[in-house]
């Protein structure tokens, strides 16, 4: 149908491409499953709230299980991206959120994907992902992370905003993002197959989640064997 065919009926757009200096290269999320309760009259979703900090996916479940995700909390769940596990699909998650009284409170955001079927305020394929040495995989436990996302205009951010009492714009976060160093509990699931570790340099090699892809074997092989300029190096 046609687009305004499709607004007449109350159909619209379904997701949105949020970035920051959280997610760089990018992210998506599902903006129409978000709880209609927590979008502004401007079709403005925003929700600030304290980092809860995963490296999987069984851990995140067993501290929503335990009562440890309280309201207002965002979920960071990193390495499970391509490098990590395979670009996981965590729909768990958001179903054991459910569970929750406050679940509608919650966000997620990570590097991995989530299935068609999840709800909520929840971020995923967040780019560069943390073992490829985005800034997701500098976040700790209590940073403030604020999320904004606008329904109608379709863009939104995710930006570290926050240490304990203290906040301040983006660029401070992305500032003091990059002064950070990576977590040192980062690593890639420990049963990733090898087929999947190739598949994700692969996949850096052709550009990244957000750059595209290359078919091309001669123009792989090239990427993968030309030296790092100095620029890469640093």
């Amino acid at each position: 149908m046609s687009p305004e065919d499709a607004r007449r009926r109350g159909l619209t757009a379904t997701v949105c491409f949020p970035s920051g200096n959280l997610a760089p290269e990018g992210s998506v999320i599902k903006s129409t499953a978000i709880d209609a309760s927590l979008v502004d009259a401007d079709g403005v979703y925003r929700h600030v709230g304290p980092a809860k900090v995963f490296i999987t996916e069984a851990a995140a479940i067993d501290a929503i299980k335990r009562g440890e995700v309280g309201k207002g909390d965002v979920i960071v769940l990193i390495c499970g991206g391509p490098a990590g596990a395979g670009m996981q699909e965590i729909y768990q998650i958001t179903s054991a959120l459910k569970s929750l009284p406050h679940c509608r409170h919650v966000a997620v955001l990570t590097d991995a994907r989530f299935s068609g079927v999840s709800t909520g305020a929840c971020i995923g394929h967040v780019s560069p992902e943390a073992l490829a040495g985005g800034p997701v995989g500098k976040v700790r436990e209590g940073d403030v992370i604020e999320i904004v996302i606008d329904r109608v205009g379709l863009h939104g951010t995710v930006n570290f905003v926050g240490e304990g009492a203290e906040q301040f714009p983006a660029e401070e976060g992305r500032l003091r993002l990059a002064a950070r160093a990576p977590r040192q509990d980062l690593a890639p699931h420990p049963e990733l197959p090898q087929a999947t570790r190739l598949w994700a340099a692969m996949v850096g090699a052709s550009g990244g989640v957000w750059g595209g892809c290359v078919y091309d074997t001669e123009a792989i092989v090239q990427r993968l064997t030309t030296p790092p300029t100095e620029e890469q190096r640093a």
